[in-house]
């Protein structure tokens, strides 16, 4: 199943042909791409879920989907996918909806504003939807004394990253933490996605810092000195380039890993190569040290088998 995504670059291209918006705007609302509504379910791929709806500390209710392990497979952990910031959770179950069947329990939101989810997605708002879904799982049973994973992908690792480094006995509790395409810098990235466009290149700059940046990745990820981390990053990903994402591996310090990967931004787990890589990780995360030779993996796309 390949998600379907819509990403903070799009964002930035649409605001090339509106820049009346982008003048009016300069606040995180830059930030989030939020489509409503429910396109389908986890039923329509056959895979069981329950609905939920958990409540942030403000009383907004938000929506998400917990994917149980099938019957009779033993739960190795409980993973809390945070999506990026595009579309709805619908369009980012490609990212997780293999993990059941290997063991680990999904636990998937929609911040405020994304699909079924009440509210406007703002910062630091959104950080209480990620506190409501921890909370969440502190209370299920089925996540009592099973070892707790992240998966952000994009928008939602870089707001993981803030937020774990601002809570830092919330950040004790995950065994592992894997990134997806995460940008270090939320403004460089608007600057790139401006800098795309013939009608806002002479004006990436300027136009670039009505992006909030004080939140980014790259200022926190310091403070991420435990527990192991993952980050994956496309070589080809033309939406959060990979010197972005390879500035925030810098400052990260150990125990981490990168694992370089093929194809379009945040497509990773669309390849069975890199659930294997993710899954080997998790066996072990402080002694997991990556696929050693990317060579072995064929070009993404493969030119000569091309239908």
């Amino acid at each position: 199943m390949k998600p379907t995504t819509r990403t903070f670059s799009d964002a930035c291209r649409h605001f090339a042909l509106g820049l009346g918006l982008l003048l009016l705007g300069g606040c995180s609302s830059l930030l989030f791409y939020p489509e409503p509504g429910q396109p389908f379910t986890p039923a329509q791929a056959h895979l069981p879920y329950q609905d939920l709806t958990l409540v942030a500390a403000d009383g907004t209710r938000l929506h998400g989907w917990w994917l149980p392990v099938p019957e009779g497979t033993e739960v190795k952990g409980t993973v809390l996918h945070l999506h990026g910031n595009g579309g709805n959770l619908a369009w980012h179950l490609g990212a997780s909806y293999w993990l059941p069947k290997e063991g680990y329990q999904v636990l998937m939101i929609d911040y405020r504003g994304y699909g079924l989810s009440q509210g406007t997605p703002m910062l630091p708002e959104v950080y209480g939807d990620i506190a409501a879904a921890l909370d969440w799982l502190d209370q299920v049973p089925q996540a009592q004394g099973k070892p707790r994973v992240l998966l952000g992908q994009s928008l939602g690792g870089a707001m993981a990253i803030h937020y774990l480094a601002q809570h830092p006995e919330q950040r004790r509790r995950f065994q592992a933490l894997v990134f997806d395409g995460v940008p270090a810098s939320y403004r460089a990235v608007g600057r790139y996605a401006l800098g795309t466009s013939w009608m806002t290149w002479p004006l990436q700059v300027p136009l670039s810092w009505l992006v909030p940046d004080a939140d980014s990745a790259i200022h926190s990820i310091e403070r991420l000195d435990s527990p192991p981390k993952l980050f994956f990053h496309s070589i080809d990903d033309n939406l959060v380039p990979l010197d972005n994402g390879l500035s925030l591996y810098r400052h990260a310090p150990p125990p981490r890993v990168l694992q370089l990967t093929r194809g379009d931004h945040v497509q990773t787990f669309a390849d069975p190569i890199w659930r294997q890589v993710m899954l080997r990780f998790l066996d072990d995360p402080s002694h997991f040290n990556g696929l050693r030779r990317l060579a072995e993996v064929p070009n993404y796309p493969d030119e000569k088998n091309k239908q």
